[in-house]
Formats: C-alpha cells, sequence, structure tokens
C-alpha cells in the first residue's frame, strides 16, 4: 500500500492550522487583558499629559494636550500641590523603610519556628500567625483605633509604667525630632536644613520620620502582612532537602552556621519575591489611609496613592492624580530593578585564558 506523505511542518515545527487554533484560545485572555487593563493605562496616560476635567470622555476634542504641566506642578513648581507631593512622598518613604525589612525578618523567623519538627500544634500556630493577613483590613484599622486612641489599651498598658502615652492617630510628631528634642536639638532657623529642598519639603522635614500616627500604622501593617509571607518563607524551608540538613550536621554546621550558610542562600529566590511584593505593595498603601480620613495627624499619615485619589476624587485634578499614579509606578519599577540587581547570585569572577598557540616541533601537530 502506497504510504501517505507526511506534510512538512512550517514555523519552526508548527503544523499548518496549530498557530491559529494557539491564538484562537488565548483570544479571551489578550481580548480581556486589553480592554481591562491596557486600554484603560492608556487612557490614564493621555489623561496625565491632558486638561481633561472629569465631565466628558478623555477622547473628546475639546480636551486639550498640556505635556509635562501636570507633572511639573507636583515636582519642580513651587506651591501647595509640590509640598504635598513631597510631604505623601516623605511618609511613605518612613513607611517603607520600616515595613519591609521588619515583615520580612518577622515573617521569616516565624516561618523557621513553625517548621520546626519538635513543635507541636503546627496547624494552630500556622492558622493564627496567618489569620491577620485574611481579616477586612477596614475592620483591623476600626480595632486598632480603639487600642491606640488615647484611653485605648496601648496607653493603659504605657501607663503603667508611669509614661503618658499619646493620641496615637492624631499626633503627627516626627519620631527622629523627638528623639532629637529630648537632647535638645531643635529645628534650625537658618542654613541648608532649613531651607525648602527637594520637592518642596526642607531638609529638617525629610529629617522628620515617620510622625506617631505613622508609626502606629507601621505597627498595623507587619501585623496583617507577616503572615501571608511566612507562608511562601514556610514553602520554601519545605522544600529543601533532609539531606541538605544532615550533611551540614556531618560537616559540623551548628544551626546559627546552618542557617546563614545553607537555609538563607537557599532561600534568595522567595526573599527576592517577598522584597519585592512587600515593596510594592508598600509604596501602594491606600486603604488604611483611607479610612483613617488621610488629612489626619498634620498629613503626616497621607501616601503618594492616597494622594492621587483625593487629586483626581475630591479636587477633582484629574491630570495631576494620574501624574502622581504614574510617577509611583516607574518609581516603584526603578526601586525594584534595583533590588533585582542588589540580591542576583554573583559567582567567582572569571578569568580570561590567553590563547597561546603552541610551538610545534619538527613541523608535526
Amino acid at each position: 500500500m502506497p504510504r501517505t506523505a507526511v506534510r512538512p511542518r512550517r514555523g519552526g515545527g508548527i503544523r499548518r492550522g496549530e498557530a491559529r487554533s494557539g491564538w484562537l484560545f488565548v483570544a479571551p485572555a489578550v481580548i480581556i487583558t486589553t480592554v481591562f487593563l491596557v486600554i484603560p493605562i492608556m487612557l490614564a496616560l493621555w489623561v496625565s499629559v491632558s486638561d481633561w476635567n472629569g465631565f466628558q470622555s478623555p477622547l473628546n476634542p475639546r480636551v486639550n494636550f498640556v505635556g509635562l504641566e501636570n507633572y511639573a506642578a507636583i515636582t519642580v513648581e513651587d506651591g501647595l500641590d509640590q509640598r504635598n507631593f513631597g510631604t505623601a512622598v516623605r511618609n511613605n518613604f518612613y513607611y517603607v523603610l520600616f515595613v519591609v525589612p521588619l515583615q520580612t525578618i518577622i515573617a521569616l523567623l516565624l516561618a523557621v519556628q513553625v517548621n520546626r519538627a519538635a513543635l507541636r500544634g503546627k496547624g494552630f500556630f500556622r492558622t493564627a500567625f496567618y489569620f491577620p493577613s485574611v481579616t477586612s483590613t477596614v475592620a483591623i484599622v476600626i480595632v486598632f483605633q480603639f487600642l491606640f486612641t488615647a484611653s485605648g489599651a496601648v496607653n493603659a498598658v504605657i501607663g503603667a509604667f508611669g509614661i503618658d502615652g499619646p493620641d496615637w492617630f492624631n499626633d503627627s510628631t516626627g519620631v527622629f525630632h523627638g528623639i532629637l528634642s529630648a537632647f535638645g536639638v531643635g529645628a534650625p532657623t537658618s542654613g541648608l536644613l532649613a531651607e525648602p529642598g527637594f520637592l518642596g519639603i526642607s531638609g529638617w522635614q525629610w529629617l522628620a520620620g515617620p510622625s506617631v500616627a505613622m508609626s502606629s500604622l507601621i505597627i498595623l501593617a507587619i501585623f496583617t502582612t507577616s503572615g501571608t509571607f511566612m507562608l511562601l518563607f514556610l514553602a520554601a524551608l519545605q522544600s529543601i532537602g533532609s539531606e541538605i540538613d544532615e550533611a551540614s550536621l556531618m560537616d559540623g554546621a551548628g544551626p546559627v552556621r546552618k542557617f546563614f550558610s545553607i537555609t538563607l542562600p537557599m532561600l534568595r529566590p522567595t526573599l527576592f519575591t517577598v522584597l519585592t511584593l512587600g515593596l510594592i505593595g508598600s509604596w501602594q498603601v491606600f486603604d488604611q489611609i483611607y479610612v483613617l480620613g488621610g488629612t489626619s495627624a498634620g498629613g503626616t499619615i497621607s501616601t503618594p496613592a492616597f494622594l492621587a485619589y483625593r487629586s483626581s476624587f475630591v479636587d477633582l485634578q484629574w491630570g495631576q492624580g494620574a501624574a502622581i499614579a504614574f510617577i509611583l509606578f516607574v518609581f516603584i519599577i526603578i526601586l525594584t530593578l534595583l533590588q533585582r540587581w542588589a540580591l542576583a547570585e554573583r559567582g567567582p569572577k572569571k578569568f580570561k585564558q590567553s590563547k597561546v598557540t603552541p610551538k610545534v616541533q619538527g613541523g608535526l601537530r
């Protein structure tokens, strides 16, 4: 019987019709992503460089292109908009500076503890540590409001030691300023620290540190996020084979040496994931700020994400709100790339070998 001819594959091994079927299967995802993600981002980018007033379509011919005016108003032009943006960036900077390292360290320590073979009731502790992460943020903020009020439980505990606690969520005093004032250092009246600097904020204001109100939010964020990252570290710890532990014990490595020399390097990919998610989430913090009003405590709990919302939906400055969002987007991308570079594995340097043609004796090779 004659053999049936086999049609040759086209396009790098794809038979005729396979590419068409593949595009047919991915078409719904591509359409949904384009409609609900790509197009809104493009419209928001257009809004950030236009004078759209929010009462008509952004594509209306009456909407004018204004270039980088919205970006300049919050970055380089002296005024209230620039100072508000600078204050929000400063507040969020200290929020990230404290939240990301502390939540990562606490999550790693919790994961190590609940991964111990000798620990009893592992399921209970894992659930207890993870429970705040699945609880409504609004509910947790309200509970923290009761705890940190002037007559709340936290001040009651502090008062037992003879210390008068502040009204936490309404105190705008910078933590670093408070420490400096305890040593008799006050705000300068002249000099570089007293003059307006980056984003309209003076050097002394940049050195204020997180306010007492923002410190309460930092505690809240660590309480609600450490459980989620604990699960990521726990999954990574359980993927480390038992033979590695046995080899380290045979080599005489103690628990501390084994953790820092073996376990922690093997957790590098998970550590990068946790730090990246923590960095993105910390720079996008909004719901806690919104529940607390955003402008309380002298504006020391305001963040760029909340300021973008307020500029757009309260002050109806849609262009500035979109500009803040895109500046924040670029800022997060840059920090993520820097973090990836800092955590990248760097092996030993490779030395180039010089290519030397060996001498041939007697003309023979």
